[in-house]
């Protein structure tokens, strides 16, 4: 159940991945319960998947902002429809945050009538309250316990709108003899519709369109699609449409990676250029950096891996520190070789050869090291060693999470490995050699 009586809540638990009988996908679940609840009449179903971390919304959420709230509402249909009509594949079922036709049960008083009669709103007020909620009149005391004693009316009561109204006012005025006056006699009832609540953000009043996104559909691409169609749609001076959820979460930490890799490489550079005490070197280092990015894209592109804005830009990070690493150890051992060799074109090449094996063995070691996280390989070290039983299985709630800084390092450092035995020697030919 949920806090709202309306709505119910329906929470699947999987066992543990390693105890599962097959190892299917707790997303192949999902897209089934979806085929299952779809087309039931008069009932809006929505199946996703728990999110751990902190909120950051739906996948698709769209957020409608504007003065009037009448037009907010007819503006949120239109656009509602219009992206509906689209029909991007993708997405799950749009469904607007606010509830525009909340039944309500509105009190018209009476007011000169209850003037005369020497009854307050405030008054009338607190006496339905009271009925409906209840109010402490005393306290009940056992030992140094204290419980609350509330008065209301039974429970059979509180939802009939004759019996509230019927309730009769005890009015005594400048002496005179104590009146009963029912509810009824100065107040009425009209049933209403309308808003559940009103959300506003920065002072701007909002309602937002929301979407989860089916698996093997990429949030960005439908967005996309979205964004360039929106110019078609005539919205009203004082509104705007803005992208959150997912997406502003995405920004702020493409924002944040973008930032620290630029500090990262520049704190490089600084680095660089003091132990070498030369601008060309940091360079050719910085280019091997560059090469990294190259690989990390390929390989997500080749081989189809989601990338996840985090773990992939921390992974672009640290392969940076590996790369700039690998290229020191060559460069370092050139400008020994060069030093004292009488044709420097030779001495590259005898570097290069030299330093083959330590730069290669340094990126396997890495790449090796991080391929059973990629995989998601999970060993039981305690069963391996009291039962001889490692119970390897392939998957796992880790690799969700990990799966992408792996791959990413595993990427970046196997094409800026390769690239960097052929290029830095050749940039040292360029730079330092001078042609006879």
């Amino acid at each position: 159940r949920t806090a709202q009586e309306k709505k119910a809540k329906v929470t699947v638990s999987f066992v543990e991945y390693k105890y599962r009988d097959t190892g299917k996908s707790s997303l192949e679940y999902l897209d089934e319960v979806r085929e299952v609840v779809k087309g039931i009449p008069g009932a809006e179903i929505e199946v996703s998947r728990d999110i751990m971390g902190p909120p950051t919304g739906k996948a698709l959420n769209i957020e409608i902002s504007g003065a009037d709230i009448e037009q907010l509402v007819v503006l949120s249909q239109r656009l509602q429809d219009f992206i509906n009509d689209m029909r991007i594949p993708g997405g799950e079922q749009l469904q607007q945050d606010m509830e525009v036709n909340k039944p309500e049960i509105a009190l018209n008083i009476d007011r000169d009538k209850a003037g005369k009669l020497g009854i307050s709103t405030g008054f009338l007020g607190m006496t339905l309250r009271t009925a409906i909620y209840g109010k402490e009149i005393s306290t009940y005391r056992d030992g140094e316990d204290e419980y609350p004693i509330n008065l209301r009316l039974a429970e059979k009561y509180r939802d009939d709108v004759d019996v509230l109204l019927s309730q009769t006012l005890r009015i005594q005025r400048n002496n005179q003899p104590v009146v009963h006056i029912p509810i009824s006699a100065v107040a009425g009832v009209d049933y209403i519709s309308s808003y559940g609540g009103i959300r506003r953000i920065d002072n701007e009043r909002v309602i937002t369109l929301s979407s989860n996104v089916l698996t093997g559909y990429n949030a960005n691409e439908i967005i996309a699609t979205i964004k360039q169609a929106l110019p078609k749609f005539d919205l009203p001076k004082g509104y705007a449409i803005r992208f959150s959820g997912e997406q502003e979460m995405q920004s702020e930490i493409g924002n944040y990676m973008v930032k620290a890799l630029f500090i990262a490489v520049a704190l490089i550079l600084i680095i660089l250029v003091a132990q070498f005490n030369s601008v060309a070197k940091p360079l050719i280092i910085t280019v091997q950096i560059m090469f990294s990015f190259i690989g990390v894209l390929l390989g997500f592109i080749i081989f189809g891996i989601d990338i996840s804005i985090m773990m992939t830009g921390m992974g672009i990070i640290a392969v940076a520190g590996i790369v700039v690493k690998n290229a020191i150890i060559l460069i370092d051992y050139i400008d020994m070789a060069m030093e004292h060799a009488p044709d420097k074109v030779d001495a590259i090449v005898h570097a290069g050869s030299t330093r083959l094996t330590p730069v290669m063995l340094t990126a396997l070691s890495t790449i090796l090291g991080l391929m059973p996280l990629a995989l998601g390989i999970n060993i039981n070290f305690l069963t391996l060693f009291t039962e001889l039983n490692p119970q390897i299985y392939f998957g796992g709630d880790s690799v969700a999470f990990w799966n992408p800084l792996a791959w990413t390092i595993i990427f970046g450092l196997a094409f800026a490995t390769f690239l960097t035995l052929i290029v830095v020697p050749s940039m040292y030919r360029i730079f330092y050699v001078k042609e006879k």
